[in-house]
């Protein structure tokens, strides 16, 4: 492809992205498929234009005065990889596939763009949502700046090693065998990050169940649960079961977790997955809808009777910024306001399968209070048989704590502070 023809096809995959708010992983893996002619080279400098648009348009935007995702694909080329405006405005020839010559208004807006300086306002700076700054003002207060800027960075790619088959260690060794280099995460004591490219899901320490996917943030999710073998657990938000997976590992295959997601499809993916990796404590459970004031028919034969219960509820993402650049621009009010009662339920529906003693792990994705903090001060309000744990009271002695971990109740894990994505974690003990 020409550098026309990626600069063409980038803007392509932009207005789509922009029109439809379809996710840009999404988006982009369809470009790829039908798009058999692009090059690995190819792939990467789109997917370079794309991301770099997602991740600092409100700069952009400001930068140029203008929202079109033409001009913001010309300005990140001229801004951000340092092209220039003539370079930039250079790929327009007008030969095939290439975009059509800049308009006089485009050629001038480019040619004056200049990034924001220091005296813009921290969501312009940081791309970030305005309306969300008074949430993350109150989440973040003076390390605001510090975590807005690492959720700007790229996320690193983190594996975790399955206990039930390898030793860390050996894992690094089967994944060097092919040709794949990787270290030890600073704080998971399972966890692996790539410091290279590679595709993980072609290699054979994948398929033999070696390895799964999945962030260091949330291998410490898991481990804040503290299972252990022979209890029964249950994932009530078990989506493809990453989670699932880890928990049962856990557990040496002892006890029992109950995978249980009302979208089957994700969850079908699960027993592959569990099969791959030796997990034979994985049962999975398709859910229908649930209401407080009614029997749930779904789990009736587990109420009351679970050691823990983990709800890894639906939330905006704001944590997983760093992987879903584009999640930013998508969230709205309406659509945060959806996830505060989706929180408040599953947290009621989690509240009636726990045994007296046992234990409720609330996690999310999400850096903002009112998703954190506020569902579970208004979950305990309803629900005054449960009692806050802190964290560091179920956590491993053989793990050291993550930094910047406060002492309180809740445990938070933030990009700045301990190098992972956002996560906040609650755990509370049913009383009785």
């Amino acid at each position: 492809m020409t550098p026309g023809a990626r600069l063409q096809s980038a803007i392509d995959i932009l207005t789509g992205i922009f029109e439809t708010r379809q996710p840009a992983d999404r988006a982009f893996d369809a470009w790829a498929r039908s798009s058999r002619f692009a090059g690995s080279k190819d792939r990467a400098a789109v997917s370079e234009i794309v991301f770099s648009v997602l991740r600092h348009r409100a700069q952009l935007v400001a930068a140029v005065g203008s929202d079109a995702p033409r001009l913001l694909a010309f300005a990140a080329l001229a801004l951000l990889q340092g092209e220039g405006a003539d370079a930039a405005a250079a790929r327009a020839d007008g030969t095939a596939h290439a975009p059509p010559p800049l308009t006089g208004d485009e050629s001038a807006a480019l040619r004056a763009a200049v990034l924001p300086g220091s005296d813009a306002p921290s969501w312009v700076r940081l791309n970030y949502p305005e309306w969300l700054h008074p949430e993350f003002e109150a989440a973040l207060g003076s390390t605001l700046e510090a975590e807005m800027a690492a959720l700007m960075a790229r996320a690193p790619t983190d594996l975790r090693v399955n206990a039930l088959k390898a030793t860390r260690d050996r894992a690094m060794a089967l994944l060097a065998d092919e040709n794949v280099a990787t270290e030890p995460t600073p704080l998971s004591p399972w966890g692996l990050r790539l410091t290279g490219r590679a595709n993980i899901l072609g290699l054979a320490s994948f398929r033999d169940g070696v390895i799964e996917l999945q962030d260091e943030g949330s291998q410490l999710a898991c481990l804040a649960t503290g299972v252990t073998p022979g209890e029964q657990v249950v994932d009530l938000c078990a989506g493809g079961g990453g989670k699932s997976l880890a928990l049962a590992a856990m557990m040496r295959n002892r006890g029992q977790v109950h995978a249980c997601d009302t979208d089957a499809r994700r969850l079908g993916k699960l027993m592959p997955r569990a099969q791959r990796a030796g997990i034979r404590n994985i049962q999975t459970r398709a859910l229908g809808s649930f209401a407080p004031d009614a029997p749930d028919a779904d789990l009736a034969d587990i109420e009351a009777r679970m050691d823990c219960v983990l709800v890894d509820a639906p939330c905006s993402g704001t944590g997983a910024w760093r992987r879903n650049p584009d999640a930013r621009w998508r969230i709205d009010p309406e659509t945060l306001t959806g996830y505060h009662a989706a929180q408040a339920e599953v947290l009621a529906r989690a509240a009636r399968l726990l045994r007296p003693g046992g234990r409720l792990v609330y996690v999310t994705c999400s850096l903002l209070p009112s998703e954190n903090e506020k569902q579970v001060e208004a979950f305990q309000a309803a629900h005054p048989g449960f009692a806050t744990v802190p964290w560091r009271s179920l956590w491993s002695a053989d793990v050291a704590p993550p930094p910047r971990a406060a002492d309180g109740p809740y445990l938070r894990l933030t990009p700045a502070g301990a190098g992972t994505d956002g996560f906040f974690v609650a755990i509370l003990r049913r009383e009785g």
